[in-house]
């Protein structure tokens, strides 16, 4: 199908949408009390036709902003298309986001309407009303524990919708005068930026940004409206917008919402999904969850586990080197594949997967490797949300483990004498809004999107991302060395959900590593070591010595230099409500070194403990108090 980008928006896709399949085809499903809801492309289009005509009698018109926050759902989309319909700018924010953070984004994005889910959501905004005087109307999904709430701001979606119902009875024609006045180069959505390095902020992409990335991501990787989608992660991160929000409108594929967080996995198995995109966390925990529920499995299942796994990495190993497996490796593959590869991908939900993607950060290549391994196509993507989220990714049949693919059709890929790459496409965003600054900074003089990492091009064409510039680490011999590729590395056992690695110019390499507290405090159990709190659960001698066998392994695979010789467990989860991660779940390390200052300087010492008193606050405003002693292990470093 011909695009005219000119004239392209969301809504109008959604129109074409709804005239091809009608009732005929699903084009969002939801489970609610443990039932699969199908919503087709005709009444998705009908239900945005209502809600837009709904805010346009609110007075929502052109250049507005309306926020949605919450958990996914129809209603999420219905609400982003509707504001673009009315010829205003969708601003997704994330829902566990604290009613702070919430009010700020508010004020820097001069955002007057708010779609909340529930009651939650919108005491978030109830409790900042003072600081919120553009605020003009909050509308909430779910009218559960808001019968006696009574601010004059607040309005039912339900009730929004019939007015909207009421407005098309009036003025039919209204809802197709206000979708054709759309444009491709109008505003579509300002998406949160990752905020690793400060606070994030606000790229403005148009609807020609995003449809031309939608285009070539389907090129590269084709979807077929035969496809199934579970959305799993916030529509706040560029990923998903794309992928539940864009992508669909092109490719026509059905998009599913789990009924609540904690079933998301169970009803990913329910569904089977053809194609999936999670960030690196994502997979790194359905890798880890493998392999402990194998630690606690029958000594059969073991067994079984322990010789045929290492056939598929060996398999694997030959498909991310780009060589052909040999007869036999064939051979064992397909017998690995039909007693025990087959049977967890069906357990996970990964039995119908022809395109596995990870993006958002680098995915450590063991974790990739075990991918690889069951039988599971998983493939890199590397880009930024500057650039409507896609500069490269690998191809079916092309995909080198260390590399995150080539470039897409119509992107310009090119490094700076500095080692930085530089990217240029049609997906280019606007700028951060209300931040001339920071926009310039972020592109070259001739209009190249600046990334912070270091990489190159290898003969092939392919892209390997070295590390960000402020992440590059100096080691003791006065060499460079990515601390990412250490931290991955680390990452990859069941028992290290994060770590941190600091250099310290002429001293070894050290690390804050934190553990993962259900695999961990399971562990403790079936060992019957007892303890009352994470802070204890991390000073047991057991556990420290289970992480140092850990380190101990992943340091083996690793440079001399690029050893680990000194870590300590963090006494507390690290949490995003307090800074340390961004709510994409990626490491602030600004924070953490702050946070963590007087641990971290322990660790460039001969200390073998420090002790800790420090009060920590949890997002309903209480705090609690911990009061603990961190033991700092040193690791014996062998010769090789």
């Amino acid at each position: 199908m011909h695009i005219d980008h000119t004239n392209t928006t969301f809504p109008k896709l959604l129109k074409l949408k709804a005239t091809a399949f009608g009732t005929k085809k699903t084009a969002l499903r939801k489970k609610g009390l443990g039932i699969w809801q199908s919503c087709s492309w005709q009444q998705y289009f009908d239900s945005v036709r209502t809600l837009t005509l709904g805010l346009h009698s609110l007075g929502f018109s052109t250049g507005d902003k309306l926020a949605i926050i919450g958990n996914n759902r129809p209603e999420s989309l219905y609400a982003e298309l509707s504001a673009q319909a009315a010829g205003g700018i969708a601003v997704s924010l994330y829902h566990d986001a604290t009613s702070h953070e919430v009010a700020e984004a508010i004020i820097k994005f001069d955002i007057t309407f708010v779609i909340a889910e529930d009651q939650e959501q919108v005491d978030k905004l109830l409790d900042q009303l003072d600081s919120l005087p553009q605020l003009r109307r909050i509308i909430y999904i779910q009218k559960r524990g808001m019968r006696k709430y009574s601010n004059d701001l607040l309005t039912d979606f339900e009730t929004v919708q019939e007015s909207g119902k009421a407005l098309n009875k009036q003025q039919p024609e209204l809802i197709d005068v206000l979708i054709e006045s759309g444009k491709g180069d109008d505003t579509a959505i300002i998406c949160l930026t990752s905020g690793t390095t400060g606070k994030p902020k606000g790229a403005m992409l148009s609807f020609r940004n995003l449809i031309s990335m939608s285009y070539a991501l389907n090129e590269a990787d084709p979807k077929t409206d035969q496809d199934e989608f579970v959305s799993l992660l916030p529509l706040a991160w560029f990923g998903e917008q794309l992928m539940s929000v864009v992508t669909p409108l092109i490719a026509g594929y059905t998009v599913n919402f789990p009924e609540k967080q904690e079933t998301a996995m169970a009803d990913l198995r329910e569904i089977g999904p053809h194609i999936m995109l999670s960030p690196p966390k994502i997979w790194e925990s359905i890798a880890s969850s493998v392999r402990v529920r194998m630690l606690d499995s029958t000594p059969f299942k073991k067994f079984m586990f322990n010789t045929l796994m290492p056939i598929g990495e060996r398999y694997a190993d030959c498909v991310l080197a780009g060589t052909s497996p040999s007869f036999f490796l064939q051979i064992g593959r397909f017998f690995a594949d039909t007693l025990l590869f087959s049977a967890i991908r069906d357990r996970l939900g990964l039995s119908n997967i022809r395109s596995a993607l990870t993006g958002g950060a680098s995915l450590g290549t063991n974790v990739f490797r075990f991918f690889h391994a069951i039988g599971v196509n998983l493939k890199q993507l590397y880009g930024q949300t500057e650039i409507a989220g896609i500069s490269c990714m690998h191809r079916n049949g092309s995909v080198k483990g260390a590399t995150v693919g080539l470039p897409l059709s119509g992107t310009e890929i090119k490094i700076d004498d500095n080692g930085e790459i530089l990217s240029r496409s049609a997906g280019l965003f606007k700028g951060y809004y209300g931040d001339e600054t920071s926009t310039k900074q972020a592109l070259t003089a001739d209009g190249w999107l600046r990334s912070g990492d270091v990489g190159y091009l290898d003969p092939s064409g392919h892209i390997t991302i070295t590390d960000r510039i402020s992440d590059v680490l100096t080691l003791a011999d006065g060499s460079s060395f990515s601390a990412q590729q250490i931290e991955n590395n680390l990452r990859s056992s069941p028992y290290i959900a994060e770590a941190i690695v600091f250099s310290g110019g002429t001293s070894p390499l050290v690390a804050l590593i934190g553990i993962p507290s259900r695999v961990m405090g399971k562990w403790a159990g079936d060992h019957k070591l007892s303890y009352m709190t994470f802070a204890d659960l991390t000073a047991i001698a057991e556990v420290i010595d289970l992480v140092a066998e850990e380190v101990t392994l992943a340091n083996a695979t690793m440079p001399k230099q690029a050893r680990i010789t000194r870590f300590a467990i963090i006494y507390k989860e690290l949490d995003a409500d307090e800074g340390e991660l961004t709510r994409s779940g990626k490491i602030k390390r600004d924070t953490i070194e702050v946070l963590y200052k007087e641990l971290i300087d322990a660790l460039h010492t001969e200390i073998t403990s420090i002790p800790i008193d420090t009060i920590i606050k949890f997002p309903d405003g209480k705090s609690g108090h911990i009061k603990t002693t961190v033991i700092i292990r040193t690791i014996s470093q062998q010769a090789g």
